[in-house]
């Protein structure tokens, strides 16, 4: 039997190398949506049991649409989490924004064109309101850890989310700058709906690795510009997740942690029964 664990962390596999973290195990959850990205790594941080899940598993091997968000975010549920701290590289889409900085974005879009991006399909059909698609207090809880270990941070923002695995095209980068997008990056959606359908509160410590290609006095975004930003932050992330985790109430009860309580249109016979097994850990409390 694996422990509950409240709290989770996905990102980069070098946030669970810190030396901080102890009594390590290491676990293997599969999914009815398939395996996760990798073994969910729980260790003891700042007193609390937190699981760790590399977004584009160990060595990096899934792009940025073929990384099993469902899966992930499905074992993650199936381990009790109720808390999801994301980290992400991002380019940035405005001036003040720079390569460096820490943002905890309020609002989201997605730009993707061919990811999965619901547990609710045929059989039993939901639909989640996503107004605020960050959870508003786990974002004041990892706002006030990125300033409090010393970072330059920023709250608020709009956050596209594009395809990828390419970066954006310049005339794409003004495009979203009119839009009113404040950062651009690769992977948040459909993670942040996914955890929202999971009720699970869920917020990005969005990095600045580069201006995107909009900036025309600086150099084009490249892999090695952002591997290169991430390392010279990296200590600062580990300082910041660790604050949020032992600033987090685990006992905390938001509205995210409701989000399915009126989302759910199908009518209780028509749903098959399959469909209520597989989904048992997100629905279940609801059909019991």
């Amino acid at each position: 039997m694996i422990e509950r664990i409240a709290i989770a962390v996905i990102g980069g596999s070098g946030l669970y190398s810190m030396p901080e973290i102890t009594q390590i195990t290491t676990h293997y959850i599969s999914t009815p949506f398939g395996d996760p990205s990798a073994e969910i790594r729980i260790g003891t941080l700042r007193g609390k049991r937190v699981a760790f899940l590399p977004r584009h598993g160990v060595g990096h091997i899934y792009t940025p649409t073929t990384v099993p968000y469902l899966a992930n975010i499905f074992a993650l549920k199936t381990l009790g989490v109720r808390f999801v701290l994301a980290v992400n590289a991002c380019g940035s889409l405005r001036e003040d924004y720079a390569p460096g900085h820490i943002v905890i974005p309020d609002q989201l879009i997605d730009y993707t064109n061919s990811r999965p991006r619901t547990f609710f399909d045929t059989g039993i059909v939901g639909h989640v309101g996503v107004a605020e698609p960050f959870s508003p207090e786990l974002s004041e809880v990892a706002y006030q850890a990125v300033k409090s270990v010393g970072a330059t941070a920023h709250k608020g923002g709009t956050f596209l989310i594009e395809e990828g695995p390419r970066f954006a095209t310049r005339a794409e980068s003004h495009l979203f700058r009119q839009w009113g997008c404040s950062l651009i990056g690769m992977t948040t959606a459909p993670e942040a709906f996914l955890a929202r359908e999971a009720e699970m509160a869920y917020t990005t410590m969005a990095h600045v690795t580069d201006y995107d290609v909009w900036h025309v006095s600086e150099q084009p975004v490249t892999v090695e510009m952002v591997i290169r930003t991430l390392h010279h932050n990296l200590e600062l992330a580990q300082a910041a997740l660790a604050k949020a985790v032992e600033m987090i109430d685990e006992t905390a009860d938001w509205t995210c942690h409701h989000a399915l309580e009126n989302a759910i249109m199908t009518d209780r016979s028509k749903i098959p029964v399959d469909v209520l097994d597989k989904l048992q850990p997100l629905v279940g409390r609801y059909f019991n």
